[in-house]
């Protein structure tokens, strides 16, 4: 999973850090020196407890009549946070809040799809 997530990374400067959550196993890497990050601790319960409960709620909605659900954007006070299923888990990406997330979503899909882990 790491080079998965060094892929995701590589795409913009203005991802502060990659998640992947698979089987069980939350694998995380973040930039170096940036201001208004959240906690290490905060970010490991976020993609433990939190991201996954968001996305079984959407995905459960959009299976109903909303063709699925692709991902979840959230925009906390500091940054964005994209997170998106994948098989056995999700990927979740801290983006800087000057930047436009949805500019990021068409490549993460690809990188996903590349790699065999795409919907979820």
């Amino acid at each position: 999973m790491l080079q998965l997530i060094e892929t995701l990374l590589a795409l913009s400067e203005d991802i502060r850090y990659v998640a992947v959550y698979h089987e069980g196993i939350l694998t995380y890497l973040a930039r170096e020196g940036r201001s208004a990050a959240s906690s290490p601790e905060s970010d490991r319960y976020e993609e433990l407890l939190v991201n996954p409960t968001i996305l079984t709620l959407v995905q459960q909605r959009g299976n109903i009549d909303c063709g699925g659900a692709r991902f979840v954007l959230i925009r906390y006070g500091n940054f964005y946070q994209c997170v998106t299923p994948i098989r056995g888990g999700h990927i979740s990406l801290c983006i800087e809040p000057h930047a436009d997330p949805l500019e990021l979503v068409e490549p993460i899909q690809d990188i996903l799809t590349h790699q065999g882990l795409s919907g979820g």
